[in-house]
């Protein structure tokens, strides 16, 4: 995750931003669009800027839109990364951030997801967060994951997935080249009981899906490309 791509185009984080509303969720701050009797959720792990971002909750509430429940915990306690802190450089920030921590951080949000009715939760993750997706499919805490454009994610973890698993990939990426997902694309295809969609966008980098700049219309067109293909896995495996 070091490295200048990784945290390139960084967003202007609003705390008003998006059409649902911040609650207190599973024991953490999140933002929450959608019908709230619906019993189809999905979770966003945001990446190292965290759940403010407005890109983010505007995918947020692309998916709310289609009827799911959609929950964007704030795994970072209020502290996403700042690249303008020199006293928080990006390692020193992720030590205090691990994925770890915040895949046990989901595990109370996905309880309480269960817990007011829902029968089916989806999760996708965007770089960071792609971690703690893969940890909830591992221990089939979800019905369904989807990746956009990873980081921390490991073959060894991909054999382990035990939920339908879409992973979208950028063409130039340090963190997760092609070459990496189409490995992770060829230990998928050899697991009978896992359903999987692996699909490397042209002409895009790390970080495309959630930090595009609007003026730049090949950026926008791949980034809600990226949206439906993972809007349409959660319709087809969250249900």
């Amino acid at each position: 995750m070091s490295g200048p791509q990784c945290c390139a185009n960084p967003p202007t984080l609003s705390p008003t931003s998006g059409v649902g509303s911040v609650i207190e969720f599973g024991g953490l701050k999140s933002y929450v669009s959608g019908p709230s009797d619906s019993k189809l959720a999905v979770l966003l792990a945001a990446d190292v800027y965290g759940y403010e971002a407005p890109n983010l909750r505007k995918i947020a509430d692309k998916i709310a839109a289609a009827g799911f429940y959609v929950v964007v915990p704030d795994f970072f306690y209020g502290d996403p990364y700042d690249p303008a802190n020199p006293e928080k450089p990006l390692l020193v920030w992720k030590a205090l951030h691990e994925p770890a921590k915040a895949f046990e951080d989901a595990k109370p949000v996905i309880e309480a997801l269960r817990s007011k009715g829902i029968s089916a939760v989806g999760a996708a993750g965007f770089c960071y967060g792609a971690k703690v997706v893969v940890e909830l499919a591992k221990s089939k805490l979800i019905e369904a994951g989807v990746f956009l454009h990873p980081s921390f994610v490991t073959l060894d973890d991909i054999k382990e997935v035990k939920a339908p698993l879409a992973i979208l990939g950028a063409e130039t990426d340090h963190l997760s080249p092609p070459e990496l997902v189409k490995q992770f694309e060829e230990i998928l295809s050899t697991n009978s009981e896992v359903e999987s969609f692996v699909k490397i966008f042209p002409g895009v980098a790390h970080g495309w899906a959630v930090r595009y700049k609007f003026d730049d219309e090949m950026a926008v067109k791949s980034a809600e490309e990226a949206h439906q293909d993972t809007l349409n896995w959660f319709i087809k495996f969250v249900k």
